[in-house]
């Protein structure tokens, strides 16, 4: 197992963390951070999972229907899972005030799956190459930061108090990290890691779409907010480019 996959794992736990107790603190502000995050997320998936995918399928001589059905797929069962146990909570104010504390805690835990998965990505994408590791690893960090002023923001929402709201929020934050360290077991070949890339962006590609972005212009949407997510797909370009000349 690469150490620098656990490096950047442990990058994520301080992500989630810090993007945790700004929700606690910053609310005015968060959109401009949650829109450069969706920039970022858009960026690697275009500027670093994509081409990585075109030349595995080069380089094997791979069919590309599958690759391109694991992205759909991908984004699919993260959508249907997200609907099923309620971790949207943006119609939350159409209703009368009222409290759900296990429905935020049922969403901290679906989160915190996800955030599991997150960790096996990047595992996974070290085993492929350091260059898409990193890469997959910005876009994690970056969406494990939203993962936590989620996690906070539904526990808070839904009336559970702040002690255990940030024991929820830790066991989000150290999720990514369990998840890149089981990939210490277990190693799997060409075909399947380009599968995975395709299943991943699919991911990837609904939680910048229909989760980030639209959370990020839903209060307060204005100009520096899209600006910010052009900024977040530019530096991400920028450091793909960086990254691939030092390899």
């Amino acid at each position: 197992m690469n150490l620098t996959a656990i490096l950047f794992s442990a990058l994520t736990f301080v992500s989630t963390l810090f993007g945790g107790f700004l929700a606690l603190r910053f609310k005015d502000r968060l959109h401009l951070i949650m829109g450069f995050a969706a920039g970022v997320i858009l960026g690697v998936i275009s500027f670093d999972i994509f081409p990585e995918i075109i030349e595995q399928v080069n380089t094997y001589g791979f069919d590309p229907m599958p690759v391109m059905i694991a992205l759909v797929v991908g984004f699919l069962i993260f959508h249907i899972l997200e609907k099923l146990l309620v971790i949207h909570h943006t119609h939350e104010t159409e209703y009368a005030e009222h409290s759900h504390p296990h429905v935020g805690v049922l969403s901290a835990l679906a989160l915190a799956g996800h955030s599991f998965l997150d960790g096996i990505g990047i595992g996974l994408g070290f085993q492929i190459s350091n260059v898409v590791g990193v890469l997959v690893a910005v876009a994690v960090i970056s969406h494990d930061f939203t993962d936590g002023m989620n996690t906070m923001t539904f526990m808070l929402k839904n009336k559970n108090t702040i002690k255990k709201s940030i024991v929820f929020l830790v066991i989000d934050a150290l999720a990514p990290v369990l998840g890149a360290i089981s990939t210490m077991f277990f190693s799997v070949g060409p075909h399947t890691l380009v599968i995975y890339l395709g299943a991943f962006a699919g991911f990837l590609l609904y939680i910048g779409a229909s989760d980030i972005l639209p959370e990020a212009h839903s209060k307060q949407s204005s100009v520096w907010t899209i600006l910010m997510t052009v900024l977040g797909a530019v530096f991400t370009y920028v450091i793909v480019r960086l990254v691939s000349l030092g390899a």
